[in-house]
């Protein structure tokens, strides 16, 4: 089984630069996790995609990277946080969304998300977090990031993302590509890069048929010298602890916790991102309204 991974790359002599991926086992893992139905695991997959690869870009190693959809479809979000070693997690509000196919027959992921709006923060160290946001296009991910470059970043960009599910609505494959303009891009190189992409397959065939990461980049970047500057691993990652439900769990106050020990039975606290499930006895939650107390 081959490893998910991010290739980092620049073309045209450094005039663009470029991510691409193959996701696969980490959005398997996160299908598994939240037990999401093909349109929802398309969505947070997409959207755990992007955020890899936009994890990748962050330049410290303590530097955060949140991606929130809110929308008015039937999954109401989709929320992904990256780390700078591209690490991820991620879930969606309403993970048991069906609706019939687009009408190209393909999983109506902007169906399901509607209309609403992408925020993109950056917690980079600073007293504030940077916080960008824009309305969402399409709703189907890939197109809405690339608008968010273009109009928040001012870089022009352009985003493939894909999920292919399998008969038995596991993940087939997953991947996709960001590739950006650098401000001195000459217009031949812009021009090329319109006409490649006009011509490219969509990421979910790409990868179907077998392609790499690097061989995506070069059907992207085809007549444009690639040159691979590094690979990154990539991989579905939650920090959750009973430690820091614990202080969840403090921090909702002293009247809910007591209300909790009243009713005498072992409480379980399932972790948003991963769905892990930690457990609380009557006598540790006891032990948490002491503390709740001191505070």
């Amino acid at each position: 089984m081959m490893n998910d991974y991010i290739v980092r790359a620049t073309a045209a002599n450094a005039q663009i630069r470029a991510f691409a991926a193959t996701t696969k086992n980490l959005v398997e893992f996160a299908r598994n996790a939240h037990g999401t139905s093909p349109v929802a695991t398309a969505a947070l997959g997409r959207l755990l995609t992007a955020g890899a690869m936009m994890g990748s870009m962050l330049k410290d190693e303590d530097d955060l990277l949140t991606l929130q959809i809110k929308g008015d479809g039937p999954l109401h979000g989709v929320t992904v946080t990256a780390d700078s070693k591209a690490r991820v997690k991620g879930y969606v509000d309403n993970p048991q969304v069906m609706l019939p196919p687009n009408a190209i027959g393909k999983l109506d992921v902007g169906g399901a998300v509607g209309h609403g709006i992408l925020t993109v923060i950056r917690d980079l160290g600073l007293k504030e977090p940077y916080v960008g946001q824009t309305a969402l296009q399409t709703g189907e991910i890939a197109e809405d990031l690339t608008y968010y470059f273009a109009t928040s970043e001012q870089i022009p960009s352009s985003v493939g993302l894909g999920v292919l599910m399998e008969k038995n609505n596991t993940v087939k494959q997953a991947g996709g590509f960001i590739i950006q303009l650098m401000p001195f891009a000459e217009d031949a190189v812009i021009d090329r890069l319109e006409e490649n992409l006009k011509k490219i397959q969509s990421v979910t065939s790409m990868l179907d048929q077998g392609h790499t990461p690097e061989e995506m980049l070069c059907t992207v970047l085809e007549g444009m010298e690639v040159e691979i500057t590094d690979i990154i691993p990539t991989e579905f990652y939650c920090n959750c602890s009973k430690e820091r439900i614990e202080k969840a769990i403090i921090s909702i106050g002293e009247k809910d916790i007591d209300e909790m020990i009243r009713e005498g039975k072992e409480i379980e606290v399932k972790c948003h991102f991963c769905n892990m499930g930690y457990h609380f006895s009557v006598e540790e939650l006891k032990h948490l309204l002491k503390k709740a107390k001191k505070k």
